[in-house]
């Protein structure tokens, strides 16, 4: 059945909601919704005193280590994490508390071309159970790309069922956040809740524009209960006043 997942982004070392399309590799033009006073630990703590599994902490950009590794320590087994994943550190973040890793950029080349050896590399040093693949994405043409270097490079890797048929076989589950709404609250990319939900081979989170809790209705229905949503910005937690905690947590419950 849909659930909802937790997040924890973290931005310059603190727990942040951005508008996914302005962060851009200068921070020139980032559009900040939130800055949390509480440090990661605390998110974490209230994710996993209401048994909320399957989160994921996002690192965009340096200078997140030590926020990520508290929120992990707090709740160990409870996170996945991603952002700066690779072959070479996967399993150490996994040894800090992860229940997954997270991959996104270091699957593509430096121009956007995937790359089947580094996903292979990375199967071998993490294990397909603790990989999630990050396939978010913007609308390009009639369907979705795949972007990279958070968000703002888009690959050669289209999101279709031909793509995700084949990913699967190498991971645990899909983490897709529809980037050109991301952080807006103006409502979830239906189309691509849709698309993937017809799809629905292995689990899925998907992320971006929620703004209520309505959504998890929606996300419900559209994918026939297969997908599970993050709300981040219209979340009270962090600023927003779309949704209660209070409200998800017993959605999940329900």
């Amino acid at each position: 059945m849909t659930q909802f997942r937790p997040c924890i982004d973290l931005h310059e070392g603190r727990v942040k909601q951005i508008v996914g399309g302005t962060l851009d590799s200068e921070s020139s033009g980032l559009k900040t919704n939130f800055v949390s006073d509480k440090p990661s630990a605390w998110f974490a703590e209230l994710y996993a005193e209401n048994k909320l599994g399957g989160g994921h902490v996002i690192k965009l950009g340096p200078g997140n280590d030590e926020a990520a590794e508290s929120a992990l320590a707090s709740y160990p087994g409870g996170l996945q994490i991603g952002g700066g994943i690779n072959a070479t550190n996967a399993a150490e973040w996994l040894d800090k508390g992860a229940s997954h890793v997270i991959a996104t950029s270091t699957l593509f080349s430096s121009d956007g071309h995937f790359q089947e050896k580094t996903l292979a590399d990375l199967v071998a040093a993490a294990g397909r159970e603790k990989l999630v693949i990050d396939l978010s994405c913007r609308r390009s043409g009639n369907g979705w790309t795949v972007a990279m270097n958070r968000w703002q490079t888009l690959t050669d890797l289209e999101v279709t069922h031909e793509v995700l048929d084949h990913l699967c076989a190498h991971c645990d589950e899909f983490l897709i956040h529809a980037a050109d709404v991301e952080g807006k609250c103006e409502g979830i990319d239906t189309e691509l809740v849709a698309y993937l939900g017809a799809w629905g081979k292995c689990p899925i989170t998907y992320a971006g524009g929620a703004a209520s809790l309505a959504d998890l209705e929606q996300v419900a229905a559209l994918s026939n209960d297969t997908i599970d949503l993050t709300i981040g910005s219209a979340l009270d937690i962090f600023g927003g006043s779309g949704a209660t905690f209070a409200d998800c947590v017993a959605f999940n419950r329900r």
